[in-house]
């Protein structure tokens, strides 16, 4: 009797007493930055190399793992996946820890590695929404939560940017820009003017929001070390305008409309666009 007495309580008591033992706490970090890098139709094969590289070099620059140090827990959480269309989101790398030179290289040599891929139409909301989740299923606890959002086009899938862009921000998560600008043709169209702009007023947002122009692909490399640079100090960059490079390197001046004012794309151009592919069809 004694002994079955014995097996209720380690039955009834057991369990109890594993239940109140506490949850591992976060891990805190200056920041917590997720990479959500395009690689949409309008992305081809040697511009997604370029992209991926650009990354690759950047993660491991002594420069940024410097500034990634400075900081007051001298440590950040990075994360990078790929995106196309509303139903294309793909994980790269999963949240890593950087906090110093072999953390970076370790991340950096894994993102090398791994294949690129490559998906139909482009929906930038998709990718804010899927960036959130990783944020909130994230193991660190981030003094500065932040999404670096990069791409070549206009949202024209999914829901409407602004709405994801205002609920993550809603969350206290900041969205920055990397706007590829370029003028090669897509389904025989050009490319849409100004997207540094319809970046600015539609897509980043939150404390601190920028965005950062890549003239081409070809400059991709330089923009995203300087948007790195300025994410990881949280800091903004002084210049707020820039025209696209033409293909022979030539720097286009950038379409105005009434008052030689430029002209600010509205948030559904993507999606005007896209319906214009479509009946075109």
């Amino acid at each position: 009797m004694k002994a079955f007495r014995a097996f209720l309580v380690s039955v009834l008591v057991l369990p109890a007493a594993a239940v109140a033992q506490p949850l591992p706490r976060p891990t805190p970090v200056d920041l917590a930055l997720v990479l959500a890098v395009d690689v949409s139709g309008s992305v081809d094969e040697e511009e997604a190399r370029l992209q991926r590289k650009g990354y690759v070099d950047a993660l491991s620059d002594p420069a940024i793992v410097s500034a990634i140090t400075s900081g007051i827990l001298r440590r950040a959480a990075v994360t990078y996946f790929e995106w196309a269309g509303d139903r294309w989101q793909v994980p790269v790398v999963d949240w890593k820890l950087i906090d110093g030179q072999e953390s970076a290289d370790a991340f950096a040599n894994e993102l090398a590695a791994a294949p690129i891929g490559g998906g139909p139409w482009t929906s930038i909301s998709s990718a804010i929404d899927f960036a959130v989740a990783l944020h909130e299923a994230s193991p660190y606890e981030a003094t500065r939560r932040v999404i670096d959002i990069s791409g070549d086009g206009p949202n024209n899938t999914g829901s409407l940017v602004a709405s994801s862009r205002d609920e993550a921000v809603a969350k206290r998560i900041t969205i920055n820009g990397l706007a590829i600008m370029n003028d090669r043709q897509n389904f025989g169209r050009t490319p849409m003017p100004n997207l540094d702009l319809y970046y600015r007023h539609c897509v980043i947002g939150g404390h601190g929001s920028f965005v950062v122009v890549a003239n081409g692909f070809k400059d991709f490399g330089r923009a995203i070390r300087r948007k790195l640079s300025l994410e990881i100090a949280g800091l903004q960059p002084a210049d707020r305008s820039a025209g696209p490079v033409l293909s022979d390197g030539r720097v286009q001046s950038p379409p105005t409309g009434p008052g030689g004012k430029r002209w600010i794309p509205p948030c559904d151009e993507g999606e005007r666009r896209f319906r214009g592919v479509i009946d075109d069809e």
